[in-house]
C-alpha cells in the first residue's frame, strides 16, 4: 500500500482530499501546519506528498525546497489558492511535479496522485546503464550527467528526461507529448516539462540563458543538439525568453 501525506491547514480540504485517497487505497497521514509535515515526511517517508503553499509555521515552497536540498526525490503535488502562470512556475522550480489551484475536483487530485506515483512509459530503470552523445555522458547507477567536464547529479525525473532526449539527438518533442512519454501523464500542467528544462540548462548550459545542448525549435519543440552541432538549428532556436509556458 503506498504512503500518501497530506499537508493543508484547511481541515475540510484536508479530510476530503484523504477520504479519496483512502477510498482508492492509499495509506494516508495528515499534517496542518509546515513543522508537522516536515517531522512525518522525514520518519514515514511517503511515496507521495500533497502540499498545501500556505501553511502556519512556514510555507509549503520553503519545506519542499529544504527536502530537495537534503536529496528528498518524493514526488510532490503542491496545491494553491493562486491560479496565475507565473505561481504555477514558481512552484514547480522550487521542485514540485504537479500544481493544482483550489477549489479542485478530489476525484481529478487523486488521478493526479496516482500519476505521479507510476513510472512512466519511459522508465528509467530500464534505459541503457551508461548513454554518451557528444560531449554528454549520462551514467544511470550514480545519476549523474557529464558535460564539457562538469558532472552533474541529477533528481530522477531531470534524468529521465534527460535520457529520454540524448537517445534520441535531433529530434524534437513538444511538451504535451514529453509529459506523456517522459512523466506518463494524459493530463496536467505542462509547465512542470518548461521548468526541468531549465533545471537542466542550469546544471548543464555555460549559459543557460543561451542554450547549445537542449534547445527549442520554433514550432517543434524542445530538442537534444550533439555537441557542436547548434548552427544547423540556429535559424530555428526559440529565446529562452520567448519559452513561455
Amino acid at each position: 500500500m503506498t504512503k500518501v501525506l497530506v499537508v493543508d491547514d484547511d481541515a475540510l480540504v484536508a479530510s476530503s482530499v484523504a477520504a479519496h485517497l483512502t477510498a482508492a487505497g492509499h495509506d494516508l497521514r495528515s499534517a496542518g501546519d509546515a513543522v508537522e509535515s516536515e517531522h512525518i515526511w522525514r520518519t514515514w517517508q511517503p511515496d507521495a506528498v500533497v502540499l498545501d503553499v500556505l501553511l502556519p509555521g512556514g510555507s509549503g515552497l520553503e519545506l519542499l525546497t529544504r527536502r530537495r536540498r537534503d536529496g528528498d526525490a518524493t514526488p510532490v503535488l503542491m496545491l494553491s489558492g493562486l491560479s496565475g502562470v507565473d505561481d504555477r512556475v514558481v512552484g514547480l522550480e522550487h521542485g514540485a511535479d504537479d500544481y493544482v489551484t483550489k477549489p479542485f475536483d478530489a476525484r481529478e487530485l487523486v488521478l493526479r496522485v496516482e500519476a505521479l506515483l507510476r513510472r512512466g512509459p519511459f522508465d528509467v530503470n530500464h534505459a541503457p546503464v551508461r548513454v554518451e552523445v557528444g560531449g554528454l555522458v549520462l551514467d544511470e547507477v550514480a545519476r549523474t550527467a557529464t558535460y564539457r567536464g562538469r558532472v552533474e547529479e541529477l533528481t530522477p525525473r531531470e534524468f529521465a528526461l534527460l535520457s529520454f532526449l540524448a537517445q534520441r539527438p535531433g529530434h524534437p518533442f513538444g511538451r504535451r507529448e514529453l509529459l506523456r512519454r517522459v512523466w506518463g501523464w494524459t493530463f496536467g500542467d505542462d509547465s512542470t516539462v518548461m521548468v526541468h528544462i531549465r533545471r537542466l540548462r542550469k546544471k548543464l548550459e555555460v549559459d543557460p540563458a543561451d542554450p547549445e545542448l537542449i534547445v527549442n525549435l520554433r514550432g517543434s519543440g524542445y530538442v537534444l543538439v550533439p555537441d557542436g552541432t547548434t548552427e544547423a538549428v540556429g535559424t530555428r532556436l526559440v529565446p529562452e525568453s520567448q519559452e513561455t509556458p
